[in-house]
């Protein structure tokens, strides 16, 4: 067999599945699913999230500043599929999947209690890519599940079953398969 070359495509998988929650003032929070995001800088913590200008979401974020990044796990594939392929216009997605808003610390928009990890963000910069605008974020907080934490402290978000996107499937991450630096490390 050789190998096929494709035109130009967004083949970088997996990517995190991630919902992010927003809302403006007065107005009900809404929930967004993207795969479209990732970490674009570590001092200052930065992220990224690419939206479509026609989704409901993109005014919100757009107008407010604001957003949350909240994690999935096996747990929330359902609903990070459902607030993906449904309309914040249409329904209350909170409500229809049972999440919980909860309240952030640093910005207005709520985080979703149910998620093992909230990054709360505040846009820095927009860029008008074509398909998708990419907002340039700093995390201003980050809120983690006490639940993982172990007896030293230490997170363990592992133990939360993240799960992933990967061409049109949600997957569980499976077994590890090593450590950052195991490759090096002395026995």
């Amino acid at each position: 067999m050789g190998r096929q070359n494709w035109k130009p495509g967004n083949m970088l998988y997996p990517l995190p599945a991630v919902m992010v929650s927003c809302q403006r003032p007065g107005e009900r929070p809404n929930i967004i699913t993207l795969a479209w995001t990732g970490t674009i800088c570590s001092s200052p913590a930065m992220v990224s999230i690419s939206v479509r200008p026609e989704r409901y979401s993109y005014d919100i974020i757009r107008e407010t500043g604001e957003f949350v990044i909240n994690l999935t796990t096996e747990k929330l594939v359902r609903a990070t599929d459902w607030c993906g392929v449904r309309s914040g216009k249409d329904f209350d997605k909170f409500k229809e999947m049972g999440l919980t808003p909860g309240r952030s610390v640093h910005v207005a928009a709520p985080l979703i209690e149910e998620s093992p990890v909230n990054l709360e963000c505040r846009t820095t910069q927009v860029l008008e890519l074509g398909s998708h605008h990419m907002f340039m974020a700093e995390v201003v907080g980050v809120d983690v599940d006490e639940r993982y934490l172990d007896e030293n402290g230490k997170f363990r978000l592992n133990e939360a079953g993240p799960m992933v996107y990967s061409h049109g499937e949600y997957f569980g991450l499976g077994e590890k398969l090593g450590s950052f630096g195991y490759s090096v490390r002395k026995k």
